[in-house]
């Protein structure tokens, strides 16, 4: 079947295949994402039914064949069971997993991804955070490792790096009060800008260590609505339960 190796990962997705096997996605540290076949694992007996579940994070034992993986073996750290416990928090946790499965990719260095994933989970188990901060955390940073974040630290328009109040999704970041002027741009507060400046450029271990004003995480609300909008060409499942519960909770 191919030789045996050992990949540090996360599960993001599961389909059922036949009558009891699954197919599964997982973002490792080692390979990027991959996709490994578990033979039986939706037997009621098998040993690899929890392990092959979106959120696992663990060790997983594979065969690596010509084109694919088979599960032999997972040593799971973390099944994450205090998030899929909470309905509304769960889905926070499948959004994340789509979209780190949008991003990543085989074979690419996936290691800042499967961190700002694991840390992103972890906070939404804490009642310290606000979940909808967490997610704007995760978005931006996510954004940012892939290469699409906005330029928050400079004016596009004439480079300075002084009085940034201002953000144009035309032109994907920050400009300035003078150039603004002639900018479809949206008024953000300093402290709004200083949050974003933080969260592209923090390690991602410091990621979590914040709160904001109500006022300044309805701005990022705005801004990474618009900016998913203009940059991202992807409908994400999840993400369409949490904005209608949002807007309930508002109500």
């Amino acid at each position: 079947m191919g030789q045996t190796v050992v990949l540090t990962g996360m599960v993001l997705n599961v389909m059922p295949i036949g009558d009891y096997d699954k197919r599964i996605t997982i973002l490792t540290m080692e390979r990027g994402k991959i996709t490994a076949f578990a033979r039986g694992a939706r037997r009621p007996n098998s040993q690899l039914l929890a392990a092959t579940n979106p959120f696992s994070f663990g060790e997983f034992e594979l065969f690596e064949g010509r084109s694919s993986y088979t599960v032999a073996k997972a040593a799971i750290s973390n099944y994450f069971r205090e998030l899929t416990n909470d309905f509304d928090v769960a889905y926070y946790g499948f959004y994340f997993l789509e979209f780190a499965d949008y991003y990543c990719q085989e074979n690419n260095d996936e290691k800042e991804m499967l961190k700002l994933l694991y840390q992103s989970l972890r906070a939404l188990e804490s009642p310290s955070f606000d979940n909808r901060l967490v997610r704007l955390i995760f978005e931006l940073k996510a954004m940012s490792i892939n290469g699409e974040g906005p330029n928050v630290f400079s004016c596009l328009a004439c480079r300075k790096k002084e009085n940034l109040h201002y953000f144009s999704i035309e032109r994907g970041g920050t400009v300035c009060d003078d150039c603004a002027r002639k900018e479809q741009a949206i008024h953000i507060e300093e402290s709004t800008c200083y949050t974003m400046q933080y969260i592209i450029s923090a390690k991602i271990s410091k990621l979590y260590t914040f709160a904001v004003t109500e006022q300044v995480l309805m701005q990022l609300q705005m801004i990474m609505k618009k900016y998913i909008k203009r940059y991202l060409s992807h409908t994400f499942k999840s993400l369409k339960i949490i904005e209608e519960s949002e807007s309930f909770l508002e109500k």
